[in-house]
């Protein structure tokens, strides 16, 4: 399938960039011309580097924690040195467990609430100022959840994090309007990756005797559409947010989730 070239010479970082969602959202802006930086906190980011590369496309790869300061500001700066000053950041690097109430543990509220918001808000601070500097209408892209809309059984402290990306998302569109930057989220329901995996799992042990599979199927078929959605419905969404034809979209938060939450 051939796409429009919207982003040619346009450089992008996608966050959670090394599997699922953040993966398929690098390859649609390379298809679409843009160089990439696909960033995780893994060396398997490297390897989707690779593959993006295998593919025809300009992507290069950065191992990086998005809860370190330090490392976020020297994300940006080797992107700026090896690909040029970023144009769009779509923030996507996320973490889940599911626990019920009691068993849940400060430590993984910590780091839930470290990687999905305090990362947001890094990346999202250090990419507007280097767009700022470069006199850039860049975009920024929050990954949010469906559990923004709602918060779902043993996951609370999931489900805060994703509220708070909603809240980050509103005010810093609000302070950035006047400069062209916009700021957008967007909470992905039921897709088909390695995450869903887990959650089919975990949530299957403590909902009841479920069977692999079984959860996530008797889940999809109260969704609308019937079916789980791809990386690749995400990837669309994303591309048009970031493209020129969304210019005047900002603060808004788009479900994209074959209809679950009609919000």
């Amino acid at each position: 399938m051939a796409f429009q070239q919207r982003f040619e010479n346009k450089v992008v970082v996608v966050t959670g960039g090394s599997r699922g969602i953040g993966l398929g959202i690098a390859r649609r802006f390379g298809e679409e011309g843009a160089k990439v930086c696909v960033s995780a906190n893994e060396k398997a980011v490297h390897d989707a580097a690779a593959q993006l590369r295998d593919s025809g496309f300009d992507a290069i790869a950065i191992e990086t924690d998005v809860t370190n300061k330090e490392q976020v500001v020297a994300l940006y700066e080797e992107v700026a040195a090896k690909l040029g000053e970023v144009d769009v950041s779509v923030q996507n690097a996320g973490v889940i467990t599911i626990a019920k109430l009691e068993d849940l543990t400060e430590q993984e509220w910590d780091k839930v609430l470290a990687v999905n918001t305090k990362g947001v808000f890094l990346c999202c601070q250090e990419a507007a100022k280097r767009m700022l500097r470069a006199g850039k209408a860049g975009r920024l892209i929050n990954t949010a959840s469906g559990q923004a809309r709602q918060g779902f059984v043993y996951t609370p402290h999931y489900a805060a994090s994703k509220f708070g990306v909603l809240g980050i998302t509103q005010s810093l569109a609000k302070e950035l309007a006047p400069t062209g930057i916009t700021v957008n989220a967007f909470c992905p329901g039921i897709i088909t990756t390695d995450m869903w995996s887990y959650n089919d799992e975990a949530w299957g042990k403590l909902l009841g005797d479920y069977k692999p599979g079984e959860l996530m199927a008797e889940w999809v078929e109260n969704i609308p559409m019937k079916r789980a959605g791809s990386d690749k419905d995400v990837a669309s969404l994303v591309a048009f947010l970031a493209s020129d034809d969304a210019a005047y979209i900002t603060g808004q938060t788009v479900n994209v989730d074959g209809g679950m939450f009609m919000s």
